[in-house]
């Protein structure tokens, strides 16, 4: 039974998912009803789970051209990485993610819902031998100098190499800390992103990585 305590549909939902919001409803709906059983997000997290997690996630796909292959690492509750399959339909998402009950839900939450843009691979991202992603995501995995040294690795075979990591209002120093990593690898100055403003009630700041 689905927590009292979740969150209601906002209004924008519909905006941000289109045609697409069925799926976004059935997404949401199994996040609530699954987190404290496979341990995606916590209680105190339900009553803004459309506002803060999947709403949020899926502003990303503003950044993510059609017919792109994206990689979403240490994917969990299939954050990012879900929300934006669901309302980017013409780009193809993978989901990375070691712990195995998880990796277990997040399948069945891609095969009941007839996500065909979607595949789920159990494995740490130092595990995975694809190098042609154009774009990776993260969120609440590290901190940005250990992404870099994570997700770089997963562009490499790319012409398109970005990196977008949802991150809040240390952005601007976890930028500094990685500027070492950053040099080394020849990416370009990274840009602090932050989307649907005016749109929705919680942004999300976006740090995003293009190698030059």
């Amino acid at each position: 039974m689905i927590n009292l305590e979740f969150e209601q549909e906002p209004g924008e939902a519909a905006l941000v998912f289109g045609d697409q919001i069925d799926k976004a409803r059935a997404y949401t709906a199994r996040l609530a009803q699954d987190s404290e059983t496979f341990g995606l997000l916590g209680p105190r997290e339900l009553p803004r789970i459309w506002s803060r997690h999947v709403i949020n996630s899926a502003l990303l796909v503003e950044l993510v051209p059609n017919e792109s292959l994206v990689a979403d690492v240490g994917s969990g509750a299939g954050l990012p990485g879900i929300p934006m399959a669901i309302a980017k339909p013409k780009s193809h998402f993978t989901l990375i993610e070691p712990m195995e009950r998880r990796a277990t839900w997040l399948q069945t939450v891609v095969d009941d819902l007839g996500l065909r843009n979607v595949d789920v691979i159990r494995a740490r991202a130092e595990e995975v031998q694809r190098t042609d992603f154009d774009i990776v995501t993260a969120r609440a995995v590290a901190a940005l100098d250990k992404l870099l040294k994570l997700l770089t690795p997963l562009t490499r075979g790319s012409q398109h190499r970005t990196i977008l990591a949802l991150k809040g209002s240390r952005a601007p120093e976890e930028i500094s800390e990685a500027r070492p990593r950053l040099q080394r690898l020849g990416f370009g100055e990274p840009e602090i992103i932050t989307l649907g403003l005016g749109i929705t009630s919680e942004t999300a700041t976006v740090v995003r990585i293009i190698l030059q």
